[in-house]
């Protein structure tokens, strides 16, 4: 693969594909994003909301437990 290649392979990190829980949290993030929203606790009300509710923790989001999610879906 060229380095050309590579960079136009959008999932070129991934390693197995989306659960359907990273897909309902990838889509509420851009939906709020899309919203205008740019600081965590703004995301995290949008979360509470709008789901999927944390699998960290009741349901609900922190900001604990957002970090802590987002850096295993980071591995």
């Amino acid at each position: 693969m060229s380095t050309t290649e590579r960079f136009l392979e959008p999932h070129q990190a991934r390693k197995r594909p989306n659960t359907q829980f990273e897909e309902l949290l990838g889509d509420s993030i851009e939906r709020a994003f899309g919203n205008g929203v740019t600081e965590l606790a703004a995301l995290l009300a949008h979360l509470n909301l709008a789901g999927p509710p944390c699998p960290l923790t009741s349901g609900e989001w922190t900001a604990d437990a957002y970090q802590t999610l987002m850096a295993r879906l980071g591995e």
